[in-house]
């Protein structure tokens, strides 16, 4: 069985470009290996150092995360700053890591085009701290996306030096698990590119919308005049509207459409109208859960109680073993 650890940023709701994407994957994942999924606090710090609200943004990404199908009783989920024996393995893995390297870092380079004024430590250091999240449960594997890929390559980086450092076998080396074709890009509403909340809050249908806000959002999204040739090549923001219904609708409903526009016969109104529809059923379940669990204080208070020490026990044994073989003896 593998041990998985990946990282969920409390930065805003969950939409469903993160259902169908890596979500879907972390909940089957949960029956068949060692799972921890962690909310990544430490993490938001770099891009958001004086939030409005942390912890109202960790208790709701929480609550989202159980709504739709994480179960803290077959992996455990925590919040990354219960856990201090994270940020002591990221303080060991810092006086090993190199400045040079860390600069290299494309997201760093990246960060500091985007926010000039805020180039802070832990900007740098972020590959650190996710290698310290990675190698505090000893992971062998990661769910990563395209543009985690060179930290997960330094965490490696991390691991086989701190064992040729110490002339140990102890940590693993972290590979990126595979989803393979199983994740599904959603786009946005937009007319372009995936749904997220950077492209703004009409581009993204959240699991916790309300029904009126999700057929205003739906009727405002981008379409053309429609079609002028029979079989006509759809253009990317119809290609966008079809591809939700595709993952919302009854299969019937899809083909009817798609006849409707070979055929030129199609009425976009009508279209949005019936994919409105189906939002709200797909996001019905959810959204009762989400209300139900955000009422329940005692139950959210539970789960973040028991990830917490599950994780604890974990990292406190990798720590113990880390200062051991460092050479840090209690007098």
């Amino acid at each position: 069985m593998e041990t998985v650890v990946s990282g969920i940023r409390p930065t805003g709701k969950l939409h469903l470009g993160n259902y169908f994407g890596a979500l879907r994957n972390f909940i089957s994942m949960q029956n068949e290996h060692n799972c921890y999924f962690f909310i990544a606090d430490y993490h938001s710090l770099t891009t958001h150092p004086t939030p409005t609200d942390l912890y109202g943004n960790v208790r709701q990404i929480l609550v989202e995360y159980l709504a739709a199908g994480l179960d803290p009783d077959k992996s455990t989920l925590y919040i990354q700053s219960d856990v201090p024996e994270v940020a002591e393995l990221y303080l060991f893995l810092n006086m090993n890591a190199y400045i040079g390297e860390l600069e290299r870092c494309t997201s760093f380079k990246d960060k500091i085009r985007q926010q000039p004024q805020n180039v802070n430590a832990g900007l740098l250091t972020y590959p650190t701290l996710m290698a310290a999240d990675i190698l505090i449960h000893r992971a062998t594997k990661v769910p990563v996306g395209k543009d985690q890929e060179q930290h997960l390559e330094m965490t490696r980086q991390f691991s086989n030096r701190f064992n040729r450092m110490y002339k140990v076998n102890y940590f693993p080396e972290p590979q990126a698990f595979n989803f393979g074709n199983e994740l599904v890009k959603i786009p946005g509403l937009n007319g372009s590119g995936k749904m997220g909340k950077s492209e703004g809050e009409g581009n993204a249908i959240y699991l916790a919308d309300e029904p009126e806000a999700i057929r205003k959002k739906v009727m405002k999204a981008v379409t053309d005049s429609g079609p002028t040739e029979p079989n006509q090549t759809k253009p990317e923001a119809i290609q966008n509207i079809f591809q939700l219904m595709k993952v919302v609708s009854a299969t019937e409903t899809l083909n009817f459409f798609e006849e409707q526009y070979n055929t030129c016969q199609i009425r976009y109104g009508d279209m949005k109208k019936q994919l409105a529809q189906d939002m709200i059923v797909f996001t019905e379940p959810f959204r009762e859960k989400i209300k139900a669990i955000s009422a329940d204080e005692t139950y959210i208070s539970k789960v973040a109680r028991m990830g917490k020490e599950k994780a604890q026990e974990n990292a406190n044994k990798t720590i113990r073993e880390v200062r051991e073989i460092i050479g840090f003896k209690k007098f």
